[in-house]
């Protein structure tokens, strides 16, 4: 009977484990997707940077495409100029 148990409760441990994993999974998913989002928006600065465009056009368009994706105004990422 003590062994029905046992084997009952580690059935449930590993299933949790199971669907803590799944969680975390679709969290890295997400993730990796924002990354993304950021990546192709800093792609889209650097070509409005190549067009010659002005630096001010280029880093209103770089806040409007981070909106919502990453923190502060140059969309996670400062560096100097």
């Amino acid at each position: 009977m003590k062994n029905r148990i046992l084997l009952g409760m580690l059935a449930v441990l590993a299933l949790s484990g199971v669907a803590a994993r799944a969680e975390s999974d679709k969290e890295r998913q997400e993730d990796v997707a924002r990354h993304r989002a950021i990546a192709a928006a800093h792609e889209a600065a650097a070509k409005c940077i190549e067009a010659k465009k002005p630096e001010e056009v280029c880093a209103k368009e770089l806040q409007v495409a981070c909106k919502g994706l990453a923190i502060g105004k140059f969309c996670g990422m400062r560096h100097q100029h």
